[in-house]
């Protein structure tokens, strides 16, 4: 059987509070977080059965990397790395938008073009457009997140109305996420890479804004090779990517999007593996390093300790 970290139950010294998310675990100290990456996967908002294999890893070190050379565009909450699943910095008051900005019509926004939508968070599209093409110039797609179930397309003016975010707090948000996404861009294309599309989250530590969760991974990002890509897209083919994308596809091929009464199905063994795979092609390829795999003989013990030297402190 594959290995792999599906939960954590620890308790530590000052701990005030615990938070379970789709893959992620936050344990809070007053106003700091111990966040662990877990190798949970999920798609369409659920969480699937199986771990995947130094997910949790990936997903940390590459978001750790992010963070970091994205600090003089805006500050972000993260403070130490002491094991290679765990992050540990400020706690941030999130808010409840995420934005999502995209260079290409691609995933989700094409599949609500191919429905027939033009109007997408308030963004007018143009007709005959092709999956995977190059937009005009990227868009913000926010998406506010729902208390149960998928989170939901939202423009920017429906934001400002329902004062889930300030006007001026989201003019803020709104300028970071079009230079991190130009960042991330630069350094994708130094890899060979086309970054896609992407999320960013921000919250708030004493009145200010920062940077929170992850940046540019393969759960928040989407990424195409770009030797093969105009060549793909002439021939209309799917195009060679690093994203979670293959799977939700074969989830879709399953049956399964996430819709009541759909059964969430078994990844086996193969599947699995090849998953573990892609995630790491990405790390190798995004960041120009070989990932250098955690074991998982006392992984959780590890992890366990490096919080607890933290909370030593």
């Amino acid at each position: 059987m594959s290995e792999g970290i599906t939960s954590t139950d620890f308790q530590f010294k000052n701990q005030t509070g615990k938070y379970s998310g789709k893959v992620r675990e936050v344990y809070y100290f007053g106003d700091k977080i111990a966040m662990i990456a877990t190798d949970r996967i999920s798609a369409f908002d659920v969480v699937l059965r199986q771990p995947i294999p130094y997910k949790g890893q990936v997903l940390n070190q590459l978001a750790a990397k992010f963070l970091n050379a994205t600090s003089d565009i805006v500050p972000n909450w993260a403070e130490s790395v002491p094991h290679p699943n765990v992050t540990i910095g400020k706690y941030c008051k999130p808010f409840k938008v995420e934005m999502v900005i995209r260079g290409y019509l691609a995933g989700h926004a094409w599949r609500e073009y191919e429905e027939g939508k033009r109007s997408l968070c308030g963004n007018e599209l143009p007709n005959g457009m092709s999956e995977n093409q190059r937009l005009p110039c990227p868009l913000i797609t926010p998406t506010i997140k729902a208390a149960k179930g998928h989170d939901e397309d939202i423009s920017k003016d429906e934001i400002v109305k329902l004062d889930t975010v300030s006007e001026s707090d989201y003019e803020k948000i709104e300028e970071y996420t079009y230079r991190l996404f130009e960042r991330g861009t630069t350094i994708a294309k130094e890899r060979g890479l086309i970054l896609v599309d992407t999320k960013y989250e921000f919250g708030k530590y004493e009145d200010q804004i920062y940077l929170i969760d992850e940046v540019h991974t393969p759960d928040s990002s989407r990424y195409f090779y770009s030797n093969t890509y105009q060549e793909f897209f002439d021939q209309n083919k799917p195009q060679r990517q690093l994203s979670k994308e293959f799977v939700r596809q074969w989830l879709i091929c399953e049956g399964f999007q996430g819709q009541k009464g759909q059964e969430i199905p078994e990844i086996d063994e193969d599947k699995i593996n090849r998953i573990s795979e892609r995630y790491i092609e990405l790390y190798e390829n995004i960041s120009g390093e070989k990932l250098v795999k955690a074991p998982y003989s006392n992984k959780l013990a590890e992890i366990k300790d490096s919080i607890m030297r933290f909370t030593a402190q």
